[in-house]
């Protein structure tokens, strides 16, 4: 069997095959990051892998991981800490930046750029002499624009400030505080101060709910989102010149705020 792992901020998926490339079975789990020196990055992304694991029918013979995080050349400490989560020798486990396995995903045989949207956001294509070009992946910290953490962090600013200034924040604060399980500050600090990361981005679902009971606010968010991402597709269509273009990732599910502007931007 050889196990193969996308692994996300915030969810990690992952397929078993046979020699003959028959699938036997799929499934999720937690997030994480390749971040490793962080030790609390550290133990979420042994933690994911190892209830991976135990998700598994069967143990595989190798494992090949595309993970959220890592750099654009081998890690031996990324590699050691995939082996001993998934209890295979070190020589038996390969990883890669998880935007190189999503690019090969989408374009095995031709040239084309892809912008992935998920948890955070990140362009790739590949130039003509095979090297690969990268833009964005900074970070929430940074920007990740029209990522969902992008997305969250924004509508909790929004509402935030609302409440400062003596509103209530509208159809977009009952979203979000409903999905935080309380309300008021102390809810908000407690999820994108005193959590993982990748939690941020889970609230970028209550943003799409508000838009879809008729938030303006809301929906103006998303189409920030929007204009964020195919800015990204913009500077790889100018650095690298025309070429087929993918959107992929779980923010372009939020609702058609995103995919619908992204088609009239970038008709």
């Amino acid at each position: 069997m050889y196990l193969g792992v996308d692994m996300g901020g915030t969810a990690s998926r992952w397929v078993l095959l046979d020699t003959a490339g028959a699938e036997h079975a799929r499934g999720r789990a937690p997030g994480g990051t390749g971040l490793i020196g962080d030790p609390g990055y550290r133990r979420q992304f042994a933690a994911a892998l190892k209830a991976l694991r135990a998700a598994l029918p069967a143990p595989p013979l190798r494992a090949h991981l595309g993970l959220t995080g890592a750099g654009f050349s081998r890690d031996p400490a990324l590699t050691a800490l995939c082996a001993q989560s998934l209890g295979l020798r070190p020589a038996r486990v390969s990883h890669e930046n998880d935007m190189e396995l999503a690019h090969r995903a989408a374009f095995p045989a031709r040239p084309g750029h892809l912008v992935l949207a998920g948890t955070g956001s990140v362009a790739m294509t590949r130039m003509a002499d095979g090297t690969a070009l990268v833009i964005g992946g900074h970070g929430a910290l940074i920007d990740d624009g029209g990522s969902a953490s992008w997305i969250a962090l924004r509508a909790l600013r929004q509402v935030l400030r609302a409440r400062d200034e003596g509103g209530d924040g509208g159809l977009l604060a009952e979203h979000l505080f409903r999905a935080l399980g309380g309300t008021g500050w102390e809810a908000v600090r407690r999820h994108v101060y005193a959590g993982e990361r990748g939690r941020i981005g889970l609230l970028a679902r209550a943003v799409a709910e508000a838009a879809e009971a008729g938030d303006s606010a809301a929906r103006g968010i998303l189409h920030a989102g929007a204009d964020e991402l195919a800015r990204l597709a913009r500077i790889l269509i100018a650095r690298a010149g025309p070429a087929p273009l993918v959107f992929t990732g779980g923010a372009l599910d939020l609702g058609p705020q995103i995919r619908d502007r992204l088609t009239r931007l970038l008709a």
